[in-house]
C-alpha cells in the first residue's frame, strides 16, 4: 500500500471518528463513543499516519470543547456579544503624516464635489423617528479610542421628527445668545460660506419634502423661511444660517502654518455641557485637554492629529459618544451650573435624583474636509431620550449597566457618575432582570442590535 493511500484512509477514519467524538462531547452520557473511537483509531496498521491522525483528533477535541463551552456561556445572563474591531482608517492614523507636497496652512483646492444624494426613503417630519443610536459596549473593559467608522456621503446629515423642537430651540438660542454661540473668524469665513453652499446643495436633494432649492438659496417648506446665500454681504454669520438648516451643531477646524487645527468657526447651540466661547480659537489638542478628556494625551492625541492631517475631501467618517444627564434641558444642562458661570462642573449637580430625571444623551459626529477651503467640518447631532424610554428596548438596560460599570475612575469623573450612578444602575439592573425573566435570548443580541445601535 502506498504512503498516499494510507494517508487517505487515515484521514477518512479521522473524519468518521471525529464526528463521533463531537457527538460524544455534546452528550455526556455518550462518552463511550470517545473511548471506542480512540481505540479503533490507534489500532490501525499504519502507525505513522495514526500518530498524525491522533494529533489531529486532539486538536479537534479541544476545538469542539471550546465551542461547546462558548455556546453554553452565551446562554447565561453574563453573555456578552462581540463588538466590531477598530476600523483600519483609525489604525492608520497612528503613523506619521507628511504634508503631501504643500505647506502647512496652505490648502490646494480640490475639484472633488460631493455626489448628489438620493432622497431619504419615505422621510416625514411627522413620522420619521430618530435613529436609535446606543453606542455603548459591554464591559469589563472600557476602551478609549476615536471610534471612527466610514460614512457614506448620502448619510451626511440626519433629520427626523424631532426637527421642530430642535429648530425652535436653535431659533430661541440665536435670539438670546447668538454671538456667544455662533462665531466665524475672518480666516475661516471662506470655509463657513463653503459649508453653507454644501448644505444648500445637499438638503433639498436628500429631504425634498422639507427643503427646496431656489435661484438664490433655499426655502424651508415647513417653516416658511427663505435663505439668500448669494447677496453680499450675507444677512448673518454663515455659520448661524447653517445652524438654522439642520439639527446638528457645527464646527470648522482650520489648519495653520504650525500644522495644528484651530476651532475658528462654529454654531454650537445645543451642546449641553460645553460652550463655544470657551473653546473658540483653541487648537484641537487644547480643546480636549482643557476639557479634561480622559487619556487624551496618552491614547488619542497623536492618532487624532495624524487623522486630521491625512483626511481627504473624498472621505467622510463618523463617530458616536454618550453621556448621562440629570435634567431635561437639551441646549444646556443646568445641573452642572449656570451657562453664564465662570466655571461649570458636575460638582454642582444634585446627587441621586430619581431616575425619571435621568436622560441619555448621545452624539453622532461626522467629519469631512471641504474641498475648496480645506476646512475640516464637524457636524454634531445630539440624540436626547429619557433613560426610562430607552430601557424598554431589548438588551439596552443590561448592556448600558455593563458599560457604566466598565468606566475607570477618570471616565467616571468626566461623565459625572458619582452623581447618578447608584440610582441609574439599580434601575438598569431591575429592567435587565425583567427582560431575562420574560425570556429574552441574550445570544441573539448581535443579530438584533449591532454597534452603534
Amino acid at each position: 500500500m502506498t504512503s498516499s493511500t494510507m494517508m487517505s484512509r487515515a484521514c477518512a477514519h479521522v473524519s468518521e471518528y471525529a464526528d463521533q467524538l463531537y457527538q460524544g462531547l455534546r452528550d455526556s452520557s455518550r462518552t463511550s463513543n470517545i473511548r471506542e473511537s480512540w481505540i479503533r483509531l490507534s489500532s490501525q496498521t499504519y502507525p505513522r499516519e495514526s500518530i498524525f491522525a491522533a494529533a489531529f483528533v486532539l486538536l479537534l477535541l479541544s476545538t469542539a470543547a471550546a465551542y461547546i463551552i462558548r455556546r453554553r456561556m452565551i446562554g447565561k445572563n453574563t453573555a456578552r456579544p462581540s463588538t466590531p474591531s477598530t476600523p483600519a482608517l483609525e489604525k492608520a492614523a497612528s503613523s506619521a503624516v507628511k504634508n503631501q507636497g504643500r505647506e502647512w496652512g496652505k490648502w490646494i483646492s480640490s475639484d472633488f464635489r460631493m455626489p448628489k444624494p438620493d432622497p431619504y426613503p419615505d422621510w416625514s417630519i411627522e413620522h420619521t423617528k430618530p435613529l436609535p443610536y446606543r453606542p455603548f459596549r459591554y464591559g469589563p473593559k472600557y476602551n478609549v479610542t476615536m471610534g471612527l467608522r466610514t460614512l457614506k456621503h448620502v448619510d451626511w446629515i440626519e433629520l427626523d421628527n424631532h426637527y421642530p423642537r430642535y429648530h425652535a430651540d436653535k431659533a430661541r438660542r440665536i435670539r438670546e445668545r447668538g454671538p456667544r454661540c455662533c462665531r466665524t473668524a475672518p480666516e475661516a469665513y471662506p470655509a463657513a460660506v463653503e459649508l453653507l453652499e454644501e448644505l444648500v446643495d445637499y438638503l433639498p436633494a436628500r429631504y425634498p419634502t422639507l427643503y427646496k432649492r431656489t435661484d438664490v438659496g433655499i426655502d424651508n417648506l415647513w417653516s416658511g423661511e427663505s435663505f439668500d446665500i448669494v447677496t453680499r454681504p450675507l444677512p448673518e454669520d454663515p455659520m448661524q444660517t447653517c445652524a438654522r438648516l439642520v439639527q446638528d451643531d457645527l464646527a470648522i477646524m482650520i489648519e495653520k502654518s504650525d500644522s495644528q487645527y484651530y476651532l475658528l468657526a462654529g454654531a454650537v447651540l445645543l451642546a449641553g455641557f460645553w460652550r463655544l466661547e470657551d473653546k473658540y480659537g483653541m487648537p484641537l489638542s487644547e480643546i480636549h485637554t482643557s476639557g479634561s478628556v480622559p487619556q487624551f494625551q496618552e491614547r488619542l492625541e497623536k492618532g487624532m492629529m495624524n487623522f486630521f492631517r491625512r483626511l481627504r475631501p473624498e472621505e467622510m467618517v463618523a463617530r458616536n459618544n454618550y453621556f448621562m444627564q440629570v435634567d431635561d434641558n437639551l441646549a444646556w444642562s443646568p445641573s452642572i451650573g449656570s451657562e453664564d458661570a465662570a466655571h461649570v462642573s458636575w460638582d454642582t449637580a444634585q446627587k441621586n435624583r430619581a431616575v425619571e430625571h435621568h436622560y441619555f444623551r448621545s452624539e453622532r459626529q461626522s467629519l469631512r474636509r471641504l474641498p475648496k477651503s480645506g476646512g475640516v467640518v464637524f457636524t454634531i447631532r445630539t440624540y436626547f431620550h429619557p433613560v426610562t424610554d430607552i430601557s424598554k428596548e431589548d438588551y439596552v438596560p443590561g448592556r448600558l449597566a455593563s458599560a457604566v460599570r466598565s468606566w475607570g475612575d477618570d471616565v467616571s469623573r468626566y461623565k459625572g457618575k458619582e452623581k447618578y450612578g447608584e440610582v441609574l444602575l439599580e434601575y438598569l439592573d431591575r429592567k435587565h432582570k425583567e427582560q431575562i425573566d420574560r425570556g429574552l435570548d441574550l445570544s441573539r443580541e448581535d443579530e438584533v442590535r449591532a454597534y452603534p445601535y
